[in-house]
């Protein structure tokens, strides 16, 4: 009687894989981090995970080692963070005002291949927010998140930063969540009753880190808000990355770098064992 060999493991349900995306509120840095993931890890690699640091210094080492690393994977598409701001003419500028996602849109144009935002659509990520929180928190979360960035990183105040909030808040009405403030006016009422005397301009940027904790920094719900949208995001770069994957593609992705250990045994687990 012939001996039965076993068939390779069946891979492991999606939602299974998934489940393996660590939880930040759990989370802790290990010694020796690795802010780097490949698969395999051994010979060319078929996905490549860059952990940056959201810098805008063109002379920073980190962009260097993200042209290296791009040029050793030889990459068929690369995935980006955040929306689509484009590039520059050259690299300096692009790197100056548009950081690590906008540098590795101009590498991808260099090389002929194409490049994709690695983001759910705005209304899957407020639909899934919604479903945890109240929407004013949900709403106050994405606009107050994304004046402290421009504040931060792109230098603006004042009435500047209130030009370039007034258009994105008409913008988010379009996402069809109940919106309880339309105008800075509103915004500023909003913030308000949360914050009672403190202007929305001035936030912290750490109270929007997906490590922070409400009740020390201050934020009420920001932090929380941050790590449940993070949460769902990882999630769905799982699902991107193994699916570009399984379709013949080499992804090579660049993101913030605490991404990377969050997603690792999920992606590991969905990718499966190298062929």
């Amino acid at each position: 009687m012939p001996l039965a060999v076993a068939g390779p493991a069946p891979a492991p349900p999606p939602a299974a894989c998934e489940a393996l995306v660590a939880d930040y509120a759990r989370w802790r840095e290990a010694p020796g981090q690795q802010w780097d993931f490949r698969w395999p890890a051994a010979g060319p690699p078929s996905l490549t995970l860059f952990g940056a640091e959201h810098v805008r210094e063109p002379g920073h080492a980190q962009f260097d080692r993200i042209a290296r690393a791009f040029e050793a994977a030889k990459p068929t598409l690369a995935f980006f963070e955040g929306p689509d701001r484009g590039v520059r003419g050259d690299r300096e500028a692009t790197i100056r005002e548009t950081g690590e996602s906008g540098y590795l849109r101009l590498l991808a144009k260099q090389a002929g291949i194409p490049a994709r935002s690695l983001e759910p659509s705005p209304p899957e990520q407020m639909k899934a927010l919604l479903g945890q929180f109240p929407a004013d928190q949900v709403f106050l979360f994405f606009v107050l998140r994304e004046a402290a960035r421009l504040r931060d990183r792109e230098g603006k105040s004042g009435e500047a930063l209130d030009a370039a909030v007034a258009p994105m808040l008409a913008r988010a009405a379009a996402l069809g969540a109940p919106l309880p403030f339309a105008d800075v006016p509103g915004l500023a009422a909003a913030t308000g009753r949360y914050w009672p005397g403190r202007d929305w301009r001035t936030l912290p940027a750490a109270w929007f880190s997906p490590l922070a904790k409400d009740s020390e920094t201050g934020g009420l719900f920001l932090g929380a808000i941050n790590r449940a949208d993070s949460d769902n995001r990882n999630r769905h770069m799982v699902r991107l990355f193994a699916a570009a994957v399984k379709a013949g593609e080499r992804p090579f992705v660049v993101v913030g770098r605490n991404h990377v250990p969050m997603q690792a045994k999920a992606l590991a687990c969905a990718l499966g064992p190298a062929r």
